[in-house]
């Protein structure tokens, strides 16, 4: 079986390498490093399709070590003791150099285990991981080895690529195919900065190509159709997947619709209706709040809409929602007031009920203060009476301070002049 394009497009030096220019330009630390022949224990962390993989495969082909290769989501704690096995013996002589894809699916048990040799040096751990290493790699190992960071790879980059792609498709076929500038930058921009996405995209666009005898011609609908969708990155379980809800829950707190819009697109494009609702009612509350208190309701409202139509029509009341909430005015003065009371709760600033709030119809014989005492503030004028609510080791804190829009201001007005006519 033929392998892909993308395996077979593998770099001879690392100026061949697509993008990652950051890490290995000229005078870069991890250029410097791999140059020098001594490999550290490296984790390679970021998108799929940016160069981990061929990165770390040029390194361990230029090492005396003897390469192996496991893979996260498959190996198992006796592959890794397999490994092992090797260590002092003819095959493993110089060391071992472990090429582990996917570390972020090993548990902490199974990482644990390479630790002793990471350690000592006789394993050199070369590992990639589309997932936030801090989150999913094992403190131990992380601090033995060096993390860096790949991104995805720019369209200009991307097209020299898809260029030398086309030639060697051309020297291996015997054939000539006409790629056009528009038709290279289609691919180069659909692939999202996936470089193997890309790869891929070239091959099938020479196979569904036009054919005249040796010659193929890639069309600009047969890229289209290739590209579909392919350009967003996003996995309901990864970074990409939380960048995205806080990038779009941050632009509409940063009033800004246009942005807002843009995450919310990316999300219903990857299907994610859940996510967009959730975080449009909590923007709602959290971040417009009693600036313009009426939001929560029409917010709710366009969301029922949403879930009761389904996409794609979801995206008409979801479009109207986010557009409102990034347009009004702000305030966070609720979520401040709550977490300054529940800060108080956790740090067992509590109390007694006082007793004119008490659910008491009678008292026992050893109270001197019979009675609850409670005023019903209905029976005064502006239905309104001083008493004391908070519990007595707390009756002078404020939790709430409102905030400076007109609506809060206009309700600090009212009640300013209510207390302060009857001394509250």
């Amino acid at each position: 079986m033929t392998k892909p394009l993308a395996d077979r497009f593998r770099p001879r030096s690392l100026d061949e390498i697509v993008g990652q220019r950051h890490l290995l330009a000229e005078d870069k630390p991890l250029r410097r490093i791999i140059e020098s022949g001594e490999i550290p224990n490296l984790i390679f962390y970021g998108p799929s399709g940016v160069g981990k993989t061929t990165l770390a495969s040029y390194i361990a082909e230029r090492t005396n070590k003897t390469l192996r290769r496991l893979n996260g989501t498959t190996a198992s704690t006796a592959d890794i003791k397999e490994i092992v096995s090797q260590l002092g013996t003819f095959s493993g002589l110089n060391g071992i150099l472990l090429y582990l894809d996917e570390i972020q699916y090993f548990n902490k048990k199974q990482q644990q285990t390479l630790l002793e040799y990471i350690e000592n040096g006789s394993i050199t751990l070369i590992a990639s991981t589309t997932e936030n290493p801090y989150f999913y790699v094992y403190n131990a190992i992380l601090s033995r080895s060096t993390v860096f960071e790949f991104k995805p790879v720019e369209p200009d980059e991307v097209m020299g690529a898809v260029r030398r792609a086309v030639k060697l498709l051309e020297e291996e076929q015997g054939i000539t195919v006409e790629l056009s500038e528009a038709c290279a930058r289609g691919i180069a921009v659909g692939c999202g900065g996936d470089v193997r996405k890309a790869m891929n995209a070239v091959e099938l666009a020479v196979i569904a190509a036009d054919r005249d005898g040796n010659r193929r011609v890639v069309t600009e609908e047969t890229v289209r159709g290739l590209a579909q969708r392919s350009a967003m990155r996003y996995d309901r379980d990864g970074d990409e997947h939380y960048d995205i809800v806080s990038a779009y829950q941050k632009s509409m707190r940063g009033s800004d619709p246009d942005a807002a819009l843009h995450y919310l697109a990316r999300l219903l494009e990857a299907g994610d209706l859940p996510s967009a609702c959730r975080r449009l009612m909590v923007c709602a509350c959290e971040d417009v709040g009693l600036a313009y208190p009426q939001i929560i309701p029409i917010v709710k409202s366009c969301v029922d809409i949403a879930q009761a139509v389904g996409l794609p029509e979801a995206r008409i009341p979801l479009a109207d929602a986010v557009i409102l909430v990034a347009s009004s005015p702000k305030s966070n003065s609720g979520e401040q007031a709550i977490d300054r009371a529940l800060s108080d709760i956790r740090r067992g600033n509590t109390g007694p009920v006082p007793r004119q709030l008490q659910n008491k119809h009678f008292d026992g014989e050893d109270n001197p203060n019979k009675g609850q005492h409670y005023l019903y503030p209905h029976d005064y004028p502006n239905h309104y009476v001083p008493q004391q609510y908070l519990p007595d080791a707390l009756s002078d804190s404020v939790y709430y301070r409102c905030g400076d829009n007109k609506n809060e201001q206009a309700f600090k007005a009212y009640w300013d002049s209510v207390k302060g006519k009857q001394g509250g």
